[in-house]
């Protein structure tokens, strides 16, 4: 990609092999794949997508999501890696090059990649938290811990369940609101620690440390998916499961709600506008065939959601039977009980025939027992999402699981790698546009400044490890990777295809890859994609604007506990938000206006010195034939220069 001071072919090709020779390059292109497909598929792909195919009509979710892939994600992910590739340059360095007004857009992109590491490796920690105990044998959430009496079991965990109990006062110990913050969780603090410390460890010498890491942490996810997918399919209620996901509601896509979530889903699962795959396809050859690329990286992150989903929905399928069964048997032994039926005469298999029976004999007494109410639809309908699949629905159903530990291990080593792969990306937005713009001094090798920002994103995310740390963490979700990026998207896309010139950036592409972009890749840049960003975002701001922001705070002195005590956010919390919304784009009208300013100053300072060569042909006091001249002409040509 050409810049606005355009050079000629050989000087061009001049800094070009000087710049290869002194910016590291991938060891070869499945290495270099592997780090994009790791960034963008990451824990959302697991915990996001299918808990919106399940509320959103099963298959019928995938028609939206599919149009939202092909005219929104595949073009903006193409987009970010040409003119990575071509200027071989981080975020910031990119959209400086470009123009100097747009070089706020790069650091909008440096500023999100920074807040969303904040609080994604605070999920590592959590991870790690769950992965240190899964050794344990019987897991440590199957059971209700007794009282100190040891009379019985604890009332917290008694009124809501032993795996609920284990996420939200043994991991979290959370407090009631997000006013009260408790003190630091030393146990949370260590392992914050350990996560970060891996995560420098594997990225301490750049691309060379991550693309050997990347070999793992991108391709072990798909080999316990697919272990657990063989499992998963011979557990009794897995087809229950799969029927649930693939069959389509299509009354669903009445909602506009479900566009708008197909839309952000495929937005963020890509991760776009984060700056880290500019950075990443920056360390490739100038000749690259990055439409392939985009094409590889962007079907494969999409399959990956949802060859995840069949495993997921397959072992949420067997819990949702075995609560079934569990429902049923407690209204057995109740009816055994007061009807004084011999043991084993009500089965599952003749239960509804008998409740049927008693009901027409003696309704009054089945009445009496309150017994509950047992339906697999309405099991299989509670969803869950993010934290509350992982950590509460998921470990759940492993516990009921043949050799819960393994199980229990593997998912969490599997969640871990996710996320790690997708940390270096996140890192790498950050790191990359701070060595290019050289605001590193160079006594300071590269490797203790990656050690400082890896200290000091430790430091800030102490915040997350509180009492109420787990709201912190969902604020930071909710509004730091939302409206940003759909602003820094929005934004990119019009400054390649209106501010750099649609037609330049088709001739930057031929010369790369050999070829032109066809009418697809030319529609969507100009028209279709700006359109869909500028509509979401529009809805997205709508939506938001009509309720006021809640919360689900944990509560046990709550009068309907265990169910969630939804409170508003007090005002300074949501002073926060709204901060948390606009800090990482501010610097885009900032770094704008401070250009317009330089400019301005510099053409006001040409007009009150019109001729800043005149003094130089004048000596001392003498008035020379040039300074008279150029006083008598300043009126005609204020900006005129003399030339002797």
């Amino acid at each position: 990609m050409t810049t606005d001071n355009e050079v000629t072919d050989g000087e061009a090709g001049g800094a070009e092999q000087k710049e290869g020779t002194e910016r590291p390059k991938w060891d070869n292109k499945v290495q270099y794949l592997l780090t994009c497909i790791g960034f963008a598929v990451g824990l959302g792909n697991v915990w996001r997508f299918p808990y919106l195919c399940q509320i959103y009509g099963g298959g019928a979710f995938l028609i939206p999501y599919v149009i939202a892939l092909v005219f929104e994600g595949l073009p903006l992910l193409y987009m970010e890696l040409a003119i990575g590739q071509r200027l071989r340059m981080g975020s910031v360095g990119v959209w400086n090059s470009i123009s100097p007004y747009l070089g706020g857009l790069g650091v909008a992109s440096m500023m999100v990649s920074f807040l969303v590491g904040l609080f994604y490796n605070m999920i590592l920690a959590w991870v790690l938290w769950y992965f240190f105990h899964s050794f344990q044998s019987p897991l440590p959430w199957r059971d209700c811990p007794l009282n100190l009496n040891h009379t019985g079991y604890l009332t917290e965990c008694e009124k809501s369940s032993p795996v609920n109990y284990f996420w939200y006062r043994k991991t979290l110990n959370i407090t009631p609101d997000i006013e009260t913050s408790g003190p630091l969780q030393w146990w949370l603090v260590l392992c914050l620690a350990t996560a970060w410390c891996l995560v420098y460890i594997c990225f301490i010498r750049g691309i060379e440390t991550i693309g050997k890491a990347i070999y793992i942490t991108a391709t072990f996810p798909y080999l316990v998916l697919t272990i657990f997918l063989v499992r998963a399919l011979t557990l009794s209620g897995a087809t229950d499961g799969l029927v649930y996901l693939f069959t389509p509601n299509w009354e669903t896509l009445k909602n506009p709600k479900v566009w708008l979530d197909a839309a952000t889903q495929i937005f963020f699962s890509l991760s776009l506008a984060f700056g880290g795959l500019i950075a990443f396809s920056s360390y490739n050859p100038q000749k690259n065939n990055c439409e392939r690329d985009a094409l590889i990286v962007g079907c494969v992150n999409s399959l990956t959601s949802i060859y995840a989903s069949i495993p997921i929905f397959a072992i949420l399928g067997f819990k949702a039977n075995e609560n079934y069964n569990d429902c049923r048997n407690w209204n057995i032994l109740k009816l055994t009980n007061a009807f004084n039926i011999g043991d084993e005469n009500i089965t599952l298999e003749n239960y509804d025939d008998w409740l049927n029976h008693l009901n027409t004999t003696d309704p009054s007494e089945v009445e009496s027992l309150s017994l509950k109410t047992c339906n697999l639809q309405t099991f299989l309908d509670q969803s869950a999402s993010g934290t509350g699949l992982a950590f509460i629905v998921f470990t759940e159903a492993v516990i009921r699981m043949p050799g819960s530990q393994v199980w229990a291990v593997l998912f969490f080593v599997m969640l871990f790698s996710l996320g790690l792969s997708s940390m270096f990306g996140n890192l790498e937005g950050v790191l990359t546009p701070l060595l290019d713009l050289h605001m590193v001094p160079p006594w300071i090798p590269k490797e203790i400044f990656t050690g400082l920002i890896c200290l000091t994103s430790f430091t800030v995310a102490l915040i997350f490890t509180l009492g109420s740390g787990n709201y912190w963490l969902e604020i930071f979700n909710s509004y730091v990777g939302s409206m940003p990026l759909l602003i820094i998207a929005f934004f990119e896309i019009i400054s390649v295809a209106y501010i750099y010139g649609i037609n330049r950036f088709n001739d930057d592409i031929e010369w790369m890859t050999g070829r032109r972009p066809n009418i697809y890749w030319q529609a969507t840049w100009r028209f279709i994609s700006p359109f869909m960003l500028l509509v979401v975002f529009v809805a997205y701001v709508v939506i938001e604007a009509e309720k006021r922001p809640t919360y689900n705070a944990w509560n046990p002195d709550y009068v309907n506990f265990p169910l969630a005590d939804v409170l508003h956010y007090p005002e300074w919390v949501f002073a926060i938000c709204v901060l948390l919304s606009v800090l990482p784009v501010v610097s885009i009208p900032l770094v704008a206006l401070y250009r317009f300013i330089g400019l301005l100053k510099k053409y006001i300072m040409n007009r009150h010195n019109p001729n800043p060569y005149a003094n130089e042909f004048c000596n001392g006091d003498l008035k020379c034939k040039h300074c008279q001249s150029d006083e008598t002409n300043a009126g005609q040509y204020p900006l005129r220069k003399l030339i002797t």
